[in-house]
C-alpha cells in the first residue's frame, strides 16, 4: 500500500463541534471536561515536528498479495493467524490526531475490490485458520451500502468466517448513524455471524445521551460492544479519569479490551506518555481495588510486528540514547510467513533463538506538553 509523509487534515463531525462548544461554554476551555475533548481532535503545531528520525509512517506492514511477485492489495491485511482484516474505505466522520492510518491512501474500495479481498478469507490457503474478519478503515459506518454488500459476500464465498468485527467510532462522532436502516441491516446478517462492534472511547466525557442511545439500540439486538482505549498525554494519562472511564464503560455494557500506548508515529510525540507510565497506571487501575475484575483491561502496544501486551519480562532492553525498548512476542516468523507470504522482517525485529520475533518500540516521554 502507498504509504506518503502527508498533511492530515482537520475533520471534526458536526455533532462533535456541538459537543465541544457545549463543554466549552459550560465547562470553560481550561476544564478537564472540554480539554479532554479539544487535545483528541484539534489540529496542534507539534504534529509537524519529529525528534527522532525512526518514527514510523505506518503502524506496521502486513498487506495482503495474490503472489510473490505482485503489488499488494488495497484495503486487506493478514497479520494474525486466525483473523484478516479489511478496510472499505480510510475516511472517517472526524479526524482523531493520533490516528495510526493518518498516512494511509486515501480510497474506498470499489465492489469488485471487495470481492477479490473476501475471496481470499475463503480461499483454500486459508479456510482452514481464518476464523474472523474485522472491519475497519477508517469508519465503515460511514457508508451502509459498501458495508452490507461486504456482509453479504462474506456469507457467499467465506463460509469458514464465524465472527465479524466492525470498529467504529460513529457512536461518539456521528450517532445519528445508528438509524433504523442500520438496526435492520445488523440484524439481518446476525443470522450468518456473530457480529462484535469495536469501538474507542478516550474520555468519559464522551457517554453524551446521544451517544448512549445509538449504543443501546446495537446492544439491544444482542450484539456485543467493547472498546479499546488509547492511553493519552493530557487527556486520560491520570488514574482518576481511567477510574472514571471504565466505571462509565461497564455501566453501560461496553467490554474493555485494550489500553493502547499511543502509536510511535511521525508527528505524534505530543500525545504519547512513556511506557513506564502506562504500566504504573495499569498496575494501580487493575491491581489496586479501583475497578472491578470484569472491567479491566490490558496495557498493549502496537508495534512494527504487531500487538503485544505487556507482561512481566516483555521488555527485554533498553537503548536510552534512542528511547527504545526492546520487546519480546510470542510471534513466530516461519508461522508468520505461512499464512501471509509477503510479510517482510522490518528492519526493527529480529528472530530469537527459539524461533519467536523480538522488536524495537519507540517510548514515548513524560513532558509537561499540554502545559497543566
Amino acid at each position: 500500500m502507498q504509504c506518503t509523509t502527508r498533511s492530515f487534515p482537520e475533520l471534526i463531525s458536526s455533532f462533535l463541534k456541538g459537543k465541544i462548544a457545549e463543554l466549552e461554554g459550560s465547562c470553560g476551555p481550561e476544564s478537564r471536561q472540554y480539554k479532554s475533548i479539544a487535545r483528541q481532535f484539534f489540529y496542534n503545531p507539534a504534529e509537524k515536528e519529529s525528534e527522532r528520525s525512526h518514527w514510523r509512517l505506518r503502524h506496521y506492514d502486513a498487506d495482503m498479495k495474490t503472489g510473490e511477485d505482485t503489488e499488494a492489495l488495497l484495503g486487506v491485511e493478514r497479520l494474525y493467524r486466525r483473523t484478516m482484516l479489511l478496510e472499505l474505505t480510510t475516511f472517517c466522520f472526524s479526524h482523531c490526531r493520533w490516528c495510526l492510518r493518518s498516512n494511509y491512501q486515501r480510497f474506498t474500495l470499489r465492489k469488485e475490490q471487495i470481492v477479490n479481498n473476501i475471496a481470499l478469507a475463503g480461499s483454500r490457503e486459508a479456510r482452514d485458520t481464518v476464523r474472523e474478519i474485522l472491519i475497519t478503515g477508517g469508519d465503515p459506518l460511514i457508508n451502509t451500502q459498501i458495508l452490507d454488500f461486504a456482509l453479504d459476500e462474506i456469507a457467499r464465498s467465506a463460509p469458514n468466517i464465524e465472527i465479524i468485527r466492525i470498529g467504529t467510532r460513529a457512536f461518539s462522532h456521528h450517532p445519528k448513524q445508528v438509524d433504523n436502516e442500520l438496526v435492520q441491516m445488523f440484524a439481518k446478517h446476525q443470522r450468518n455471524f456473530r457480529l462484535e462492534i469495536g469501538t474507542q472511547i478516550n474520555s468519559p466525557v464522551e457517554f453524551w445521551p446521544e451517544s448512549v442511545d445509538a449504543m443501546h439500540r446495537i446492544q439491544d439486538l444482542g450484539i456485543t460492544i467493547y472498546t479499546q482505549n488509547v492511553l493519552l498525554k493530557g487527556v486520560n494519562d491520570d488514574l482518576e479519569t481511567l477510574v472514571e472511564l471504565y466505571d462509565e464503560c461497564r455501566r453501560h455494557a461496553i467490554e474493555a479490551h485494550y489500553l493502547f500506548h499511543c502509536v510511535p508515529m511521525r508527528g505524534m510525540e505530543h500525545h504519547r506518555t512513556s511506557v513506564a507510565k502506562g504500566l504504573a497506571l495499569i498496575s494501580r487501575l487493575t491491581a489496586g481495588g479501583y475497578i472491578s475484575g470484569r472491567s479491566k483491561p490490558t496495557f498493549t502496544v502496537m508495534t512494527d510486528i504487531g500487538k503485544i501486551t505487556l507482561y512481566e519480562g516483555s521488555i527485554l532492553q533498553r537503548r536510552e540514547k534512542t528511547q527504545e525498548a526492546q520487546l519480546q512476542s510470542s510471534y513466530s516468523l516461519k508461522e508468520r510467513q505461512a499464512y501471509n507470504p509477503g510479510f517482510q522482517l522490518p528492519d526493527s525485529a529480529e528472530v530469537d533463538e527459539q524461533g519467536y520475533l523480538t522488536v524495537w518500540y519507540p517510548d514515548g516521554k513524560d513532558d509537561n506538553f499540554w502545559g497543566d
